[in-house]
Parts: structure tokens; sequence; C-alpha cells
């Protein structure tokens, strides 16, 4: 059976503000994953339009597409087209658990929620000729997970092959937050067991890992367990957790011996009335430059999420973020606007206000105002959002930020991050242009380390430590796929 799974372009990669390097990090997980259910001698393609033109000429038995609210659009295009031509289309993912109604109309299957349990039954019935129009997840589980097919994932088109997934969901329920929807029906957050997340974790070659679970720190006992099993592989990774993770001292601590030197924390506002608001309990009372201190005390850089447009904003927000975040030293910021995703809480409730402006998918993409805010007017909204992206990154920005740091090394690690990360647009175009991205997973891996700089030296031990740790990776390989996760 030929088998084709697709990723399609958000609508912002395909944007004036497409940032090649934001969209050539992280490979399409999930469909990997999907691929692992099917058998050996299936033809399988996965195709990630982010880094490459999809190839719309073939004729495959089946096509499958994962779903986002702004690539939905496009997805329905694709699907389209492949149903001219009489291929059975599936689809999944977040948008398509929200509102199966719309996407049903341009699929001849759709899933509901996670499909640990539903894509392998759907596959059965496929073969066996007779497919559901839907498929309702019901069986929250990672046991007994086939390995994920990282051979069909062309690996050189990303900076983080090595991306991972050991759970699903998180165990808060923030209002404008997908989770509760897309796991409606069954548990919202779960884990692997913890042998078959270090087993993942020792399939993959090189030192750097990045954990894409919404919350790793999530299940605390989880979390400690993984982080002793990893305390003596040597990795260097990147995850997400929460500001109440990040003050347990004792739970940051093992995660720090076991490697990790970067973190992604959902501050989202300085305003405790806004967190009560949207149900963001797990940030309340909790004193945010403490945690931001404790990180950066054991060399872990932070990227701080925050979002603008909740009801106690106004005016004022944009620049009191932006400088809050660079008197704290917080390394790299992700900002975004209030968007009211469908099937969320918050979506339900600015509904019943009469507040949702419209449902153009394709500008609910977080720099958009796509409903009306408390004290702010949708346009003053878009505006503060940009303002505080330039102020948080312009150079002035980033020398006082890295100025917070105690030492040369880690205001230098500060400045190439940063400077790296924003400032170097026309490098991150000429290296993926040129399919070149892999060469610069050494230097990230530095970085993260806290050595900006690599010596001759530190190459050399590098490369033959890689070439070590990259031995059993093709063994497993050439044995016919590598690698679980989700």
């Amino acid at each position: 059976m030929k088998v084709k799974l697709i990723l399609p372009a958000l609508t912002e990669a395909r944007s004036p503000n497409w940032r090649p390097i934001k969209y050539s990090l992280f490979p399409p997980l999930g469909l990997a994953t999907l691929a692992g259910y099917l058998r050996e001698d299936d033809d399988i393609e996965i195709q990630d339009e982010h880094v490459e033109r999809l190839n719309l000429n073939d004729k495959p038995d089946l096509v499958a597409i994962q779903v986002y609210i702004t690539s939905a659009y496009r997805a329905y295009e694709i699907a389209d087209h492949y149903r001219s031509k009489g291929v059975h289309v599936a689809m999944g993912g977040l948008h398509v658990t929200a509102l199966p109604h719309e996407a049903g109309r341009h699929a001849d299957t759709i899933f509901s929620g996670p499909g640990e349990d539903t894509w392998p039954e759907f596959l059965r019935d496929f073969r066996a000729g007779r497919p559901k129009r839907i498929y309702q997840s019901a069986t929250r589980s990672l046991t007994g997970m086939p390995m994920i097919r990282r051979d069909l994932i062309k690996k050189e088109l990303y900076l983080v092959p090595n991306s991972i997934v050991v759970s699903r969901g998180c165990p808060h329920h923030c209002d404008f937050c997908y989770k509760d929807a897309f796991y409606k029906g069954g548990k919202s957050f779960y884990t692997q067991g913890i042998d078959d997340a270090l087993q993942e974790i020792q399939r993959l070659p090189g030192r750097h890992l990045f954990f894409l679970d919404d919350n790793l720190f999530g299940n605390v006992r989880f979390a400690s367990d993984l982080f002793d099993g990893m305390r003596d592989m040597g990795r260097i990774w990147q995850s997400a957790g929460t500001v109440q993770s990040v003050l347990n001292d004792r739970l940051l601590k093992k995660a720090v011996k076991s490697g990790l030197r970067s973190l992604f924390i959902g501050f989202e506002t300085l305003n405790s009335s806004n967190l009560r608001n949207h149900n963001k309990y797990q940030n309340l009372e909790k004193n945010y430059s403490e945690a931001a201190r404790r990180l950066h005390d054991l060399g872990v850089m932070i990227n701080g999420s925050f979002v603008f447009g909740m009801d106690g904003d106004d005016p004022s927000v944009f620049d009191a973020t932006a400088e809050w975040a660079v008197k704290n030293g917080i390394e790299t910021a992700t900002f975004h606007i209030l968007t009211p995703y469908p099937g969320t809480a918050l979506y339900t409730r600015m509904a019943q206000e009469r507040r949702i402006l419209h449902n153009n998918w394709d500008l609910y993409d977080m720099r958009h105002a796509v409903f009306q805010p408390g004290k702010i007017d949708p346009a003053t909204l878009e505006r503060g959002y940009w303002r505080a992206y330039k102020k948080f990154y312009q150079w002035s920005s980033i020398f006082k930020a890295a100025a917070t740091k105690k030492s040369f090394i880690g205001r230098l690690r500060h400045l190439a991050y940063t400077g790296g990360w924003k400032k170097a647009e026309p490098l991150w175009g000429f290296i993926i242009r040129h399919k070149q991205i892999k060469r610069m997973i050494p230097a990230l891996e530095n970085i993260l380390k806290g050595k900006p700089g690599l010596t001759k030296n530190e190459e050399v031990k590098f490369v033959q430590g890689r070439e070590k740790m990259d031995t059993p990776h093709f063994e497993l390989a050439g044995k016919g796929g590598v690698g679980h996760g989700a």
C-alpha cells in the first residue's frame, strides 16, 4: 500500500514575516509516529511543506494530513486535490478535533483526539475495505506503541532532528489552550513508561535533544525518574516547563544534572487578575523573578512566553512586559496575541459575549487580533505586539539583558544565543537554502552547554564522541527503523 503523510505549511510560514529558521527546527514527529503503525512492505512518504515543495502529481492509496488552525485552508486544498483523483484522504489534529464538521467536508475519514488507539483501528478497517467516517479517541495509553519511523524523516532539513515526546497533554487547564478540547473524552495527561522513554532517548544519535512535551515536568514522579535515568547519558537538552516546576528546587536540580540547558516557560502575563480569568492558577502567587534567577544561577537559559490582549491589559502592558523580560535577563521571548481557538473555553466565552470579530482561520496565528479586547482596541493590540518584539530584540536590550549574567561566559553565551536566533536571518536563509543546517548543530550544542566558542581540541573531542554515540543508531536503522516518540 502506498501511503503519503503530509504536514501542510502554516499560513505564517508563507507570510512576509516568514522566518525560515523558525520552520526548520523540528521534523513532523507526529506523522513519523503514525508511520510506525504501517507495515514494513508499505510504501510510505512523509512531506513537510515548511521545508520542501509538495509533490501533488502522485496518486497514493491513502493520504493522511495533520491540520492546525492556520494550515486548515491549505490542508483542505490539498485534501480536495487528492480526493478529486479518487484517493482516500484522512485528516486529524487540533483543528479537525475542534471543528469536525468543517473538516469532514474535505476528508473521507477524520480523527478526533490523539491517534494512538484510533489510527491502528482505522488502518485495519481501511485494509479490509470498510473505513469509517469518524474515529473518536477513547483509550489513552502510550504502552506498546511501535518505534517511530525516524528513517522517513529528512533529517538534513532540520536544526533539531532529535526532537522527542515522552508524554501527552498537560495537567493544567488554561482556558485559551487547545488541550482540554483535543483530549476530551479521556485522560488529558499521560506519559510513557520510564523504560520506554529512556530507551527512546538512547536510540537518538549525538548529544542534543529537544523534548516537545507540553509540560515535561507535569508528572513529578515521572520527571524525577526520567532525569535520574538520563544523568549519565551526557545529553544536552531543552524543553518546556512551568514557573511552578522551576520553583521545585529538587526536581530542577535533577533536570540540570541530566543536561537541561534551556527551558520554555509560560509566564503569559504579569497581571494576577489575568491569571485568574484564564485559569492559569499554577502561576498565581509565584515569584517570576525568582524563577528566572534560579534557572540562570544553574546555567539554564529561558525562552519566556507572554500573551497580550487579556481583559486586564491596557496600552502599558507591551513596554512593561518587554522591560521585565530584559531586566530579568530572559534570553529569548515569544510574544503572542491572545487567540480564542475554536473548541476552547476562551472561544466559547468570547462567542457568548459577541467579541469574536471573524472566523478567518488564516489570521488565528497569534499575530492578529481576532476578537475585541477589553481595554484596548484591536489595532492598538497588534501595534503593541510588534512593538514589544522590537523593544525586546533591539541590540541595546540584548546587551542590557546579557549584562545581568554574572560571568563573562554567561554574557557571551546570551549574546550568541539571542543574536543568533533573531539577528542572523540572512545567514540562516543562506544555510537553509543550501541544505547545510545540520552543520549548525555543534554550534547550538556548544552555546547550550555554555561554551559559545569551539576550540579545535573541543571540536575533535566532540566529533569523536559523536561517532561513538552514532554507531548503535545506524545498526538499528539497518534493521528497519529507529526511535519512538510522538
